[in-house]
């Protein structure tokens, strides 16, 4: 009798959007560069699949992705790590007309403290925070959690996200200033401080004192880079390349049991 797949290795958030989206779809989704025979658990090609790397970390912090229509079914969406690696991420579809029910149950789940994640210098400035607002609990209850909420979109439809989704007009907006320029590489933008989904995670998780998911999510990033990359060229994978290395290093970080690389 097989045996039942282990939790971290069941479909997550955003895979499972994925599915709701082709459902709905009224026509097929076309990949740039044709059609091609990928793995449905990593969307790379069957032959440069990196599903045994799958990395997952219990966090304190959550992910609530809010992500425009078609971003679930291209295979380069990074926010799609983000649910490989971070345990408590929530994936909703955005519509300028609808908005999910679950996700405003989740806003309004008093265990978060949402925090929308935008630049701040778009917005009024009594909502700008830089850092995490300190949580003080009631006796008997536990401090917040802080959800980051983003927009998983390009930088024209965030921004139009933004704007029309009063439902977080009343959530604090973390603007990021990080010093690095980004190392995203799959799709083009002609901005060095335009951060795709998954560095953006990786800096909200720093800053909530995250830094070993914070590394795992970024080294992630690097190894599916490497793997997307290889493939869509038609060239061979380097396992002993410097990312594949260090996320090996990393999962033998055992903290107290919270990162396990699915073999």
């Amino acid at each position: 009798m097989p045996k039942p797949p282990l939790p971290h290795t069941l479909p997550h958030a955003v895979s499972r959007l994925r599915t709701e989206r082709l459902a709905r779809a009224v026509k097929p989704f076309r990949m740039r560069g044709g059609p091609a025979e990928r793995c449905p658990g990593c969307r790379v090609m069957f032959s440069h699949c990196f599903c045994n790397l799958r990395p997952n970390v219990a966090t304190q912090a959550g992910v609530c992705l809010l992500m425009a229509d078609i971003e679930p079914l291209k295979p380069s969406n990074t926010g799609w790590l983000i649910a490989d690696v971070v345990r408590d991420t929530f994936a909703f579809s955005w519509a300028r007309t609808w908005v999910d029910p679950r996700l405003l149950t989740l806003l309004a789940d008093p265990q978060w403290q949402p925090y929308v994640v935008f630049p701040g210098e778009f917005v009024a400035p009594e909502r700008v925070v830089h850092a995490l607002v300190p949580e003080t609990a009631a006796p008997g209850q536990l401090p917040k959690r802080p959800l980051f909420v983003l927009l998983d979109a390009t930088w024209a439809e965030a921004g139009k996200m933004f704007r029309k989704s009063p439902y977080l007009n009343n959530f604090p907006v973390l603007s990021l200033h990080p010093e690095q320029v980004s190392n995203y590489r799959l799709r083009r933008s002609s901005r060095s401080d335009h951060f795709c989904t998954s560095e953006v995670g990786a800096l909200c998780l720093e800053l909530a004192g995250e830094n070993h998911a914070a590394e795992v999510l970024a080294t992630y990033l690097d190894v599916f880079t490497h793997h997307y990359l290889q493939a869509k060229n038609q060239k061979p994978l380097d396992l002993e390349d410097a990312a594949h290395l260090r996320l090996r290093d990393l999962s033998g970080q055992r903290q107290s049991g919270v990162l396990r690389v699915t073999s």
